[in-house]
């Protein structure tokens, strides 16, 4: 059996350690971080060219099922995953780890994107640490808030005229969060709804400080693509269809 896993996360190198190497696993990595954590098994590195070439590539490497253990923001490749899997007749789970939920003293503000959270920022806050990534920060570029802008690599896109930039990877500590926000006085955090506990202390030290939150609701699975919420059910979706190879 050979299964192909869109990582990239925690989730997608969990789940291939539980199916190696009882089955054939791929794991393809977008390119986007420089230096990557590195799965189990055969990987594989950059795009497939679009919906069509990902087809192509089942077809041509007799893969029996795929896992969309991307980002849950990485809505491109999950639809073509859905586009492509459709086509070559191949099944298709997407592995999404559960979103955030507020709790108690938490004062989160939804916005529907990113363009939409750098239009709510006015009145909130004047300091912003700003953990979306590195992809999209043109859209807070005219915000005349000051940012500190957190990212594993460094942005090629245009960042806010006020900003400091801090390269780090999770996972972070809550007294590490505590800290930044003390340091760089900070009064409002923008972030997108990724779940998982890497990252999640940024809001417990928010809720602690009473910092607003402006949270960016994740993207839908694409329609009639089934679900799991952890690497063990994925896993036990993989060796429920044909048993390991």
């Amino acid at each position: 059996m050979h299964v192909l896993i869109l990582g990239g996360t925690t989730e997608g190198r969990v789940l291939a350690e539980a199916l190696h190497p009882g089955v054939r696993v791929t794991s393809s990595l977008a390119g986007r971080v420089a230096r990557p954590r590195m799965p189990v098994g055969e990987v594989r590195v950059g795009g497939f060219g679009g919906t069509e070439g990902l087809a192509t590539w089942l077809a041509e490497h007799r893969v029996d099922a795929v896992i969309d253990a991307t980002h849950p923001f990485a809505e491109h490749i999950s639809f073509n995953a859905a586009g492509a899997a459709a086509s070559a007749h191949v099944p298709l789970l997407a592995l999404r780890r559960p979103g955030w939920v507020p709790v108690a003293g938490d004062d989160w503000h939804e916005a529907a994107s990113l363009d939409d959270a750098a239009s709510r920022l006015a009145g909130l806050g004047e300091r912003v640490f700003l953990t979306t990534g590195r992809l999209g920060l043109a859209a807070f570029a005219a915000c005349p808030q000051w940012f500190l802008v957190r990212s594993v690599d460094a942005p090629d896109t245009p960042m806010p005229a006020r900003a400091e930039l801090l390269l780090d990877r999770g996972p972070f500590t809550l007294d590490g969060e505590r800290e930044l926000l003390r340091r760089h006085h900070v009064d409002v955090l923008v972030t997108k709804d990724s779940g998982g506990a890497a990252t999640a202390p940024k809001l417990t030290a928010a809720r602690e400080a009473g910092i607003p939150v402006v949270i960016v609701r994740r993207p839908p699975v694409p329609h009639g693509v089934p679900t799991a919420a952890t690497p063990e059910e994925a896993a036990a979706w993989v060796l429920g269809r044909t048993g390991p190879a």
